[in-house]
C-alpha cells in the first residue's frame, strides 16, 4: 500500500518580521562590505545627503543616507575605518554642498582657475575631518541600535560646533538647513538654535538604523523608538505652527566700468518713493571708493540718501595718507545727505584667499580679490545707532552664518542687517545657501533682518524667517518694504545662545554609552 503524504501549508509570515527581515539583510549587506566599497558606499551617502540641503531640498534623502552611515560605522570593526567612514561620508557632503566655491575662481580663470582643485579639495577634506571625528565617537562610545544613533548625533552636532570655531570657523551648510524651505520647522531655533535642530535631525532621521539587526519583540520597541523619533518632529512643526499662527563682479573693479556701476546705483536709490524713504541700503563694496578718505564720491553718493534720511553702503576703508601702516578694511559705512559719515563697521571675519591668504610668509599664493594687501580685521559683531533709525547690527558677507555670534549681547539691537556680494558665485547653490543661512539667525535672534546683496538674493525677512520681501538671485531692482517687528519676547536662544545645543548633545553621547551595547 502506498502512503501518499501531503505537502504541508506553507508558513505564514507576518508582514513585520518580513520587513525585520529585509531591513537586516540590507543592513547587514552595508555592514559586511570591504574596505573599498565601503569608502565609495560612504562618499555617495555624503553626496546624496547635500541634495536635502538648499536649493535642492529633498529631505527625506536622510532617511536613506544617515541609517547607511550608521550601519557603516557598525561594520567599521575599529575606530580608524569608523572615523575613516565618517570622513567619506563628509567629503561626498561637502563636494556637492561647496561645489560653488569654483565659481569665484573663475571670475579672472587665466590668474586664479589652476587653484580650484587644490582649494575645494583641501576644504571638502578639512571639513570631512570633523565629521569622521564624529563617527569615531559614535563608534567608540556606543554599540549598534539606539546608543549609537544618540551618540552620532550628539557628535554630530559638537562637530558642527567645531568647524564654526576652529581656524576661524566655517559653520556653512549645518544639517538643521534641510529645514530651510519650512518656517515651522524653522521655528525650534528660537530655543535651541540651529545647532539644536541639527540635532534633532540627526537623531531623527538616522533613526530608522535601529530596525537592523533586532529580533522579536526588540523589534517592536524599537520601532517605538523610530516612531517616538517620527513623533517629537511632528512636535516641532506643530510647535512651529502654532508660534507662527500666533505673532502679532566680474567687471565692478576695473576702472573704465565702476564709475558707471557707481552712478547706476544712485540712479536706482533714486526710484519713485525715494523722497518718502527713511534709509536706502546698499550691498557689500557697492562703491569701490574709499569713503572715509575720497571726499569727492562721498559727495556724490550722499545724492541716493533720502531727504533727513540716511544711506547705507559697503565700501572700502583705508588709512589716511601718509599714515603707517597701511590698511584696509571691507566696512559699512552709513552717511546722511550732507556726506556725513553717521557710522561705520569693520568686518571681523574675513574670507581666507578671499580678503586674506593664512600663512602669508609660508604660502606663495595672492588674493583672489583685487589689490595684494590683506584686509584687517574688526573688533566683531556690535550695535550700530543712528538717530531716527531703530539700532542695527551689521553683518558683512558671512558673518552671519555664525549661530549665537551675530549681535553684540551687552547692546542688543532691534533689526539685523546683512550686506552680501554674492555675484561671485554666480547661479550656483551658493547664494541660496547663503540666503538660507541668513534667515534662520532671525529666528535664532527673534530679529528681522534685512539683506541687500550684490547678485542676490535680496529680501527682508521678519523674525519667524518667513521672507517678507524678496529680489531673485540675478534681478536687478528696488525693493521697497516696511521693517517688520521683533518678537514681543527675547527668543530662549537669544538668553542662552548655543549652550542649550551643547548640553543636549553631551546628554545624547552619554545616554548612548548607558545603552546596553546589545538587545
Amino acid at each position: 500500500m502506498i502512503v501518499e503524504r501531503s505537502a504541508p501549508p506553507p508558513k505564514r509570515i507576518l508582514p513585520e518580521i518580513d520587513a525585520a527581515a529585509r531591513i537586516d539583510a540590507f543592513a547587514a549587506r552595508i555592514r559586511g562590505l570591504p574596505p573599498r566599497q565601503r569608502y565609495g558606499l560612504a562618499l555617495g551617502l555624503g553626496l546624496l545627503t547635500a541634495g536635502a540641503l538648499p536649493p535642492v531640498g529633498v529631505v527625506p534623502v536622510l532617511l536613506l543616507t544617515l541609517p547607511g552611515l550608521v550601519w557603516l560605522l557598525d561594520g567599521s570593526g575599529g575606530i580608524w575605518r569608523a572615523f575613516a567612514a565618517g570622513w567619506w561620508f563628509g567629503l561626498g557632503f561637502f563636494a556637492a554642498g561647496f561645489y560653488w566655491i569654483s565659481e569665484a575662481f573663475l571670475v579672472n580663470p587665466e590668474r586664479f582657475a589652476w587653484m580650484i582643485p587644490f582649494a575645494l579639495t583641501g576644504l571638502c577634506g578639512w571639513m570631512a575631518l570633523f565629521t569622521g571625528v564624529a563617527a569615531a565617537v559614535a563608534w567608540r562610545v556606543s554599540g549598534p541600535g539606539l546608543g549609537r544613533v544618540l551618540a552620532l548625533a550628539g557628535a554630530w552636532t559638537l562637530a558642527e560646533g567645531l568647524r564654526g570655531w576652529v581656524l576661524t570657523g566655517f559653520p556653512w551648510n549645518l544639517m538643521a538647513y534641510v529645514w530651510s524651505g519650512s518656517a515651522e520647522m524653522m521655528q525650534a531655533a528660537a530655543v535651541v538654535g540651529a545647532f539644536g535642530v541639527s540635532l534633532l535631525t540627526v537623531a531623527a532621521m538616522a533613526m530608522p538604523a535601529v530596525l537592523a539587526n533586532t529580533r522579536m519583540p526588540a523589534w517592536r520597541r524599537r520601532g517605538g523608538a523610530v516612531a517616538g523619533a517620527a513623533l517629537l518632529m511632528a512636535l516641532v512643526w506643530v510647535g512651529g505652527a502654532v508660534r507662527l499662527a500666533n505673532i502679532p563682479q566680474t567687471m565692478k573693479w576695473q576702472p573704465a566700468l565702476r564709475e558707471r556701476q557707481f552712478l547706476r546705483q544712485i540712479g536706482l536709490s533714486r526710484s519713485p518713493g525715494f523722497a518718502t524713504r527713511t534709509v536706502v541700503i546698499w550691498p557689500e563694496t557697492a562703491s569701490v571708493f574709499a569713503l572715509n578718505v575720497d571726499d569727492e564720491h562721498r559727495a556724490r553718493i550722499a545724492a541716493a540718501a533720502p531727504p533727513g534720511g540716511f544711506l547705507i553702503t559697503g565700501a572700502l576703508r583705508v588709512t589716511p595718507p601718509r599714515v603707517d601702516p597701511y590698511q584696509v578694511w571691507n566696512s559699512l559705512f552709513v552717511l546722511d545727505a550732507g556726506a556725513s559719515l553717521i557710522g561705520v563697521y569693520d568686518k571681523s571675519h574675513l574670507v581666507p584667499l578671499g580678503e586674506y591668504v593664512p600663512l602669508r610668509s609660508v604660502l606663495p599664493l595672492e588674493k583672489i580679490t583685487e589689490s595684494a594687501t590683506d584686509f584687517s580685521a574688526g573688533p566683531g559683531p556690535r550695535t550700530v545707532v543712528v538717530p531716527g533709525l531703530p539700532a542695527f547690527s551689521p553683518l558683512i558677507c558671512y558673518e552671519v552664518i555664525f549661530p549665537g555670534h551675530v549681535v553684540n549681547p551687552d547692546q542688543r539691537p532691534e533689526w539685523l542687517l546683512n550686506i552680501t556680494n554674492d555675484s561671485w558665485f554666480g547661479h550656483s547653490a551658493g547664494p541660496y545657501q547663503h540666503f538660507a543661512s541668513a534667515r534662520w539667525r532671525a529666528v535664532e535672534e527673534g530679529l528681522p533682518l534685512v539683506r541687500s546683496a550684490g547678485g542676490g538674493i535680496s529680501a527682508v525677512v521678519d523674525a519667524y524667517g518667513r521672507v517678507v520681501a524678496r529680489l531673485e538671485l540675478g534681478a536687478r531692482g528696488v525693493l521697497d518694504s516696511p521693517l517688520p517687528e521683533s518678537t514681543p519676547t527675547l527668543p530662549l536662544f537669544a538668553r542662552w545662545g548655543n549652550d542649550i545645543a551643547w548640553a543636549v548633545a553631551i546628554i545624547f553621547i552619554i545616554t548612548g554609552f548607558a545603552i546596553p551595547r546589545r538587545g
